[in-house]
């Protein structure tokens, strides 16, 4: 039986690791110390699942984050309904005050913040007596730690632009100013490297922990967002054949089928868990917050906030089945019978991530667990790569691996450089539709004003978000002088 608990209990002597201040003061304002501390795996383990919460929070995957990049990629559309505060991803009008971008910031570096506190103390987490815990298994706490330390900061660096690099607790309270990009990167890479070397594979692991698998599948996609080609091929090969893609192509979005054969790191999710702390923890990732609201904000007989855009729904080909396992028309059957009309009068429902194959209607909290990389996802980043390489050969294999799944035509060998790209981008828009992927991925590929300059992009501004007044006011290394450009 799959545990999808396994960071919902954090201990309260953790508290702290939640307690700092909106800024980046990330002093312990407490006297916990690791000396008496870390003495078990029990506590070693409730210190690495602390890290672990920060993927619950609102300000991330439970909510906000999914709004803020379907709505910037304009693979969501905004109803009447929907909240002024997520509106402004869709036309770009956010700014600097913008509350969304500031729990995202807080939320990612509080994580960090519990992460630094682990890493920290490997010396003290060593002397563990091996009679409690053994040497394998505390490296791959620190492993997990520093894996989504890594995860984090990519999370940070590609929407802020050069950002604190924070790798410990600091002894007082001043800020810390802004590292350059390559700084930050090179820390990610150092970190997931030492991770791949510690983690358990996906097979010897509790579902939902980090593994080697993942840390080799965001090492290659960080080597592929630097341009650095050749190391993201060499990063994914470690992991290449040891995932399969799922027969059924919707059971990744499934509540029963998680952690399949194609999944590589999900965010958990379970709505039987506690959530008596959702709206309370928008940054901190403390007490119980075990579900999303992904299925009632989009659900279309629900809050219905907003729908799957015509300019996503066109790009899908005549008789792609991903297109009917992404999205409800009317006509179509769900648990409450047959769709005879959408709320709205719109042309289409989200099907991905919704309840509505088992319920005839969405409630507050969702336990679908989310994905945040997939095998698909490092078939198509492995066929990008190799193609800037000039392998289209091997490039049209990798992207007819993903095709041959839903028995779409497979590409022809022979194709140029560009061809091979622009199937590429195709496929990634269809396969990954929704799944917060296409920002970025216009961003990287320098075509977001092409594709988002009618929604209000402005190239030179909006690839990356502003920082957060907050922090501006709040850390004494960080001045409006510092603010990215056209904020």
């Amino acid at each position: 039986m799959i545990r999808k608990n396994i960071y919902i209990v954090l201990l309260m002597s953790f508290a702290f690791l939640s307690s700092c201040e909106d800024d980046l003061e990330l002093t312990n304002p407490t006297e916990l110390s690791p000396e008496t501390f870390f003495e078990n795996e029990a506590q070693l383990s409730s210190s690495v699942n602390a890290v672990y919460a920060n993927l619950q929070t609102i300000g991330t995957y439970s909510r906000n984050l999914f709004y803020m990049f379907d709505n910037m990629s304009h693979e969501n559309e905004g109803n009447p309904q929907l909240e002024a505060d997520k509106r402004i991803f869709l036309d770009f009008s956010f700014d600097a005050s913008s509350s969304l971008i500031t729990y995202y910031w807080d939320s990612f570096y509080r994580g960090i913040n519990k992460a630094n506190f682990v890493i920290g103390n490997q010396d003290r987490i060593d002397e563990i007596p091996s009679s409690f815990v053994s040497q394998e298994i505390k490296d791959k706490y620190v492993g997990e730690a520093k894996f989504l330390r890594a995860l984090y900061y990519f999370n940070l660096v590609t929407r802020y632009g050069d950002v604190p690099l924070i790798t410990d607790i600091p002894e007082n309270g001043d800020g810390i100013p802004r590292a350059p990009v390559d700084q930050v990167y090179d820390q990610i890479i150092k970190d997931l490297e030492e991770a791949s070397k510690v983690l358990l594979p996906k097979e010897n692991e509790q579902a939902g922990r980090a593994t080697r698998g993942a840390a080799y599948a965001l090492l290659g996609k960080v080597h592929l967002y630097r341009r650095n080609y050749e190391e993201a091929l060499s990063a994914f090969e470690n992991i290449y054949g040891m995932y399969t893609l799922e027969d059924d192509y919707f059971d990744n979005f499934r509540e029963e089928t998680e952690h399949g054969p194609e999944s590589i790191f999900e965010v958990e999710f379970d709505d039987d868990m506690g959530s008596n702390e959702f709206w309370w923890s928008s940054v901190t990732g403390a007490g119980p917050n075990e579900v999303s609201l992904r299925g009632q904000d989009y659900g279309m007989f629900d809050w219905f906030n907003v729908y799957p855009s015509d300019d996503l729904r066109n790009e899908f080909e005549d008789g792609d089945p991903r297109f009917d396992k992404s999205f409800y028309v009317v006509g179509d059957e769900y648990a409450g019978g047959v769709i005879e009309e959408i709320n709205l009068d719109r042309p289409a429902g989200w099907r991905k991530y919704q309840n509505y194959y088992k319920e005839p209607n969405e409630d507050l909290k969702s336990g679908i667990n989310t994905k945040l990389i997939r095998y698909t996802d490092v078939l198509l980043m492995m066929a990008e790569a190799a193609n800037e390489l000039s392998d289209q050969t091997a490039a049209v294999g990798y992207v007819n691996e993903v095709r041959e799944r839903v028995d779409m035509p497979l590409l022809e060998t022979g194709m140029s450089q560009q061809e091979v790209f622009e199937a590429i981008v195709h496929e990634r828009k269809v396969e990954l539709a929704g799944e917060q992927l296409r920002f970025p991925d216009l961003v990287r590929w320098g075509r977001a004003a092409e594709f988002l300059a009618p929604y209000g992009f402005q190239e030179g501004i909006h690839e990356i978000f502003p920082i957060p007044e907050t922090e501006i006011s709040s850390n004494n290394n960080i001045g409006q002088e510092d603010q990215n450009p056209g904020y």
